[in-house]
């Protein structure tokens, strides 16, 4: 097999066959051709590798000798610079160590459990009494910004420029068009970001307070990230934990309004709350892809990868591989191994934050259960969620008596 962009669409026509527009709308479908045909495929549309099963997947994202996610065209990398995410062996494990106690179940339920809980109800309190609103920009967004603030030791009142921010992370880490203008504007968000945070690094220098930044920033000398390293990382925590977490709630909630029997249930026995949740992430991941760059000519099922290539390993199709998830398109919150799913990657860039996420989504779905007992999706097909890299619905319309 030559490795020419033409015998690779000759090779995969299935892959040189979907459409960005396709994939946004509906990917599963796709997957499931994929995974009967080519379950290892060249996507023509995006110039990329895609990989769908849950073993090869797995595989990948835990062979750090040939696949790793540091390269000069990662899109994650250009935009927020070497961070935990884009670095590899001792780096890695230096990053790692230092922010894997904060990020541990324990400690985050015990320093944001309350915050959590205090923002959820501050946002429930302007919604209640409305009878119907649209749950995303009302809601879902809004929660883990004020929970990042939180995190972090931001003034609340940062709220908006963070949405902004965080509006244009989101566009350039899904710009696979290569589109200047969405690469430049994000540049200049960063640096927007980066100068509040040092901000307030030299604050807390000089007066400690409890938040992550603070305890960054006051670290012993022999753990301490420079102020450049701190900026970086929390930029990529900054994301992640509002992405996934915006779209850990509005797909669960999308999810059990599809299934009405299952939200029955769910609304009789809140302890069945986290498997809800847990069944969303295999059932609809809100992170979609892993992507990994090859460091050394490899092979994988019979596919021969040349260094240099850009490899999605696709999260979202190995979590409804039927070798491994029984019925997989189904919502099944009685399943006995939806643990299992990759829904926060695996091997050693699991994700850190996906402690908080639950611990996020769970508190705020039970206490919007209590004061909005029933509730209701307005319209399923408009609710129904979009995107590939990155998938949630646009608009969750809700109401309730």
């Amino acid at each position: 097999m030559t490795d020419s962009t033409q015998q690779r669409e000759f090779s995969f026509p299935v892959g040189a066959s979907i459409s960005p527009a396709e994939l946004d709308r509906d990917p599963y479908s796709v997957f499931e051709r994929l995974r009967a045909r080519e379950p290892i495929s060249w996507i023509k549309a995006l110039s990329i590798w895609y990989v769908v099963k849950y073993k090869d997947v797995q595989a990948i994202l835990k062979d750090t000798e040939h696949f790793v996610t540091s390269s000069d065209q990662s899109l994650i990398y250009d935009t927020f610079g070497a961070h935990i995410l884009t670095v590899e062996g001792a780096q890695h494990t230096a990053y790692k160590t230092v922010l894997r106690k904060p990020f541990s179940k324990s400690v985050v339920k015990q320093t944001m459990a309350e915050a959590i809980r205090r923002h959820t109800d501050r946002l429930l309190d302007e919604i209640a009494p409305l009878g119907a609103v649209d749950f995303r920009p009302a809601f879902a967004s809004r929660l883990p910004i004020l929970t990042m603030l939180s995190l972090f030791g931001l003034p609340l009142e940062d709220e908006q420029d963070l949405r902004r921010w965080y509006n244009s992370f989101e566009h350039a880490l899904a710009n696979f068009e290569r589109d200047e203008a969405v690469r430049i504007e994000a540049k200049r968000d960063v640096q927007a970001f980066h100068d509040l945070l040092q901000q307030r690094i030299e604050e807390f220098r000089t007066k400690p307070a409890p938040s992550l930044l603070s305890e960054l920033a006051n670290a012993p000398v022999e753990e301490r990230m420079s102020d450049d390293e701190i900026k970086r990382n929390a930029s990529i925590i900054f994301f992640g934990g509002i992405s996934t977490v915006e779209a850990l709630m509005l797909n669960t909630l999308w999810a059990l309004s599809l299934y009405p029997e299952v939200k029955q249930s769910v609304m009789a026995d809140r302890t069945l709350l986290p498997q809800a949740i847990e069944e969303s992430i295999r059932f609809c991941a809100p992170v979609q892809s892993a992507t990994r760059y090859v460091t050394k000519d490899t092979e994988i099922a019979g596919v021969r990868f040349r260094q240099g290539d850009t490899i999605n390993c696709m999260l979202g199709a190995a979590n409804r591989d039927p070798e491994v998830f029984a019925h997989p398109d189904e919502f099944n919150i009685d399943r006995k191994n939806m643990r299992q799913h990759l829904g926060f990657a695996i091997g050693p860039h699991h994700c850190l934050g996906s402690h908080l996420a639950r611990l996020e989504a769970e508190i705020a779905l039970s206490r919007m259960f209590d004061r909005m007992p029933t509730w209701k999706a307005l319209d399923l097909y408009e609710a129904h969620p979009r995107g590939y890299e990155f998938r949630q619905p646009k608009s969750m319309k809700l109401s309730w008596e």
